[in-house]
């Protein structure tokens, strides 16, 4: 009962750019989203039009919606924490 992971292009765009060492922990963490697309540690953001949750990877940030009708983890954004709110 997994999830199918979509990474969207421009999130494909932003974790090449991520520094090296941070990329294997990255998609650690949304490989890990199939199993469990709402993890301890997951928080849904307000003010979206969309329900969009993010979860942490150090000073990383992934930004993404689930939908659970059709079982799909969507990637949204991925980027530092400083950045990725804006």
């Amino acid at each position: 009962m997994s999830y199918e992971v979509i990474i969207s292009k421009r999130a494909a765009k932003e974790i090449k750019s991520l520094p090296h060492q941070e990329i294997p922990k990255i998609f650690q963490k949304i490989k890990q989203l199939a199993e469990d697309p709402r993890p301890s540690g997951c928080k849904k953001l307000s003010g979206a039009q969309e329900d969009l949750y993010r979860i942490r990877s150090g000073d990383y940030r992934v930004i993404y919606s689930i939908e659970d009708v059709i079982k799909i983890v969507d990637i949204r954004q991925v980027g530092h924490r400083r950045d990725i709110y804006k």
